[in-house]
């Protein structure tokens, strides 16, 4: 990919959104880790955690950059983000990470923490940066810091704004398309520009769709539970 081209940036930018949408919760995780730490240890923590979780999702994204070259991983990778875009659209996720007061286990606590949770994270932004390393470095310097030092205003944001997470899965699902789109073996079904671009439409709206329709049927569900647990007015007369 040429280097600051339009593809270049449209790449970036969906790396950015990527990693801010996927990596919010994980960055919780660091505060959760570090808040029964005395403050002066607080930042340490912060930062050396942070450092280590960078060290291995960049490791991690560079391989799987380099894994999606074999035939026939792209299609499978764009299958599963898709997947992966659905559940962003319906899932509410808790955070259960234990408190340490020992700066080396949070440190080591955030980290395994970060490397078990940003999977989809690491696939999603190989599957954005089409091959291109320095994609997958500048997306991370941008993206891990504003996350790492504004994650809990990001969170609010997104609990306040749900649009910002429709339009992570949108970028997700687009991704995964493009993925699709670009495996060797399926690109003759796709040199059609109208059918490239229609399916890579059509992934999008299907995405969104049916995650829209899937929350709106747990909220009902949800609604109507809470309505069965209220007591009815008792008929007894004191």
């Amino acid at each position: 990919m040429e280097l600051f081209a339009p593809d270049f940036w449209s790449a970036l930018l969906a790396i950015v959104i990527i990693d801010l949408v996927l990596a919010g919760d994980n960055a919780i995780v660091i505060g959760l880790a570090a808040r029964n730490l005395p403050k002066e240890n607080q930042k340490k923590v912060i930062i050396w955690g942070t450092v280590g979780a960078i060290v291995i999702r960049a490791a991690a994204t560079l391989a799987v950059v380099w894994l999606l070259k074999i035939p026939g991983l792209l299609l499978g990778g764009g299958l599963i983000l898709l997947y992966i875009a659905y559940k962003l659209m319906i899932e509410e996720k808790d955070h259960d990470i234990e408190a340490q007061n020992n700066v080396f286990a949070a440190i080591k606590t955030i980290i395994i923490a970060d490397a078990v949770m940003g999977l989809d994270n690491v696939l999603a932004v190989a599957g954005a940066a089409h091959g291109d390393f320095l994609l997958v470095v500048i997306g991370l310097l941008i993206s891990v810091p504003i996350v790492v030092w504004g994650s809990t205003l990001f969170l609010k944001l997104m609990e306040k704004y749900p649009f910002i997470i429709t339009i992570g899965a949108g970028v997700l699902a687009w991704t995964a398309s493009k993925m699709i789109v670009g495996e060797k073996f399926m690109k003759p079904y796709f040199e059609n520009d109208f059918i490239k671009y229609g399916f890579e439409i059509l992934m999008v709206v299907i995405v969104l769709g049916l995650g829209t329709l899937k929350k709106k049927k747990m909220a009902e569900e949800k609604a109507a539970a809470s309505n069965e647990k209220v007591p009815e007015p008792s008929n007894n007369e004191a």
